[in-house]
């Protein structure tokens, strides 16, 4: 069974008496453990595609199915929970918490969203600090860190409340080449040890030359991106 299934799904923005037609009618699936990546130009769409299937940005019509559950019927606070319980963020911009060390930041999510125990906590924020590489930098906040360690910690704190889905916004723009290369296998690496899957909106060759399927998004319209379409780019 898919994890992600849109059908026919729009979103229009209004601009004044400007209609912006962000999204027009498209269909997918995304299939469980999987790694796919959403590519187009600035302004094509990819992040709005990201926000309506994280539930931050409700379609304007059509249907949208996330590990189960039709997103499109949950109200504000309903999506809120859905979020917190299934869907992991990792963004361009790291978006740690600067007051917080490295392990607080990963932890946050488990005191904010679920009820788990002090030790039960300590235990899951551990082993995902080890399985990022990055446990010796617990104790560290975010200013005393290196871009590719502060995106380590946002990928643990993704994965922290074990959810089937990862939404990943240009997580290797303000990265260098070979951190970005380090930060992409890390991601395969949980995704094969946990059995998430990853979602990514990005311009980035590297992605798109790991991702298992690709589509491509211009003018809001969406088609899949064939295998030697990616190769021609890497």
């Amino acid at each position: 069974m898919s994890l992600v299934i849109a059908e026919n799904l729009v979103k229009d923005y209004r601009t004044g008496d400007v209609v912006v037609h962000a999204i027009r009618g498209v269909d997918f699936t995304i299939d469980p453990a999987s790694f796919v990546c959403f590519v187009g130009p600035s302004g094509s769409g990819k992040s709005t595609l990201l926000n309506m299937i994280g539930c931050l940005d409700p379609p304007t019509t059509g249907r949208l199915s996330v590990s189960g559950t039709d997103v499109t019927t949950l109200g504000h606070h309903a999506a809120a929970a859905f979020r917190g319980e299934h869907i992991g963020f990792v963004f361009q911009d790291f978006n740690l918490v600067p007051v917080l060390t490295a392990y607080e930041n990963v932890e946050y999510p488990l005191i904010m969203v679920q009820k788990w125990s002090p030790q039960s906590r300590r235990e899951r924020v551990q082993s995902l600090l080890t399985a990022a590489g990055i446990a010796d930098q617990a104790d560290k906040r975010p200013d005393q860190l290196s871009g590719g360690q502060k995106q380590r910690v946002a990928v643990a704190r993704a994965l922290v409340t074990n959810p089937k889905l990862v939404l990943a916004d240009e997580p290797t723009a303000n990265l260098d080449r070979s951190t970005a290369l380090r930060i992409i296998e890390l991601m395969r690496q949980l995704r094969d040890e946990f059995g998430t899957t990853f979602v990514f909106s990005t311009h980035d060759p590297k992605i798109m030359a790991e991702a298992e399927v690709t589509f491509v998004l211009e003018d809001g319209h969406l088609r899949r991106q064939t295998r030697e379409e990616v190769e021609s780019h890497e």
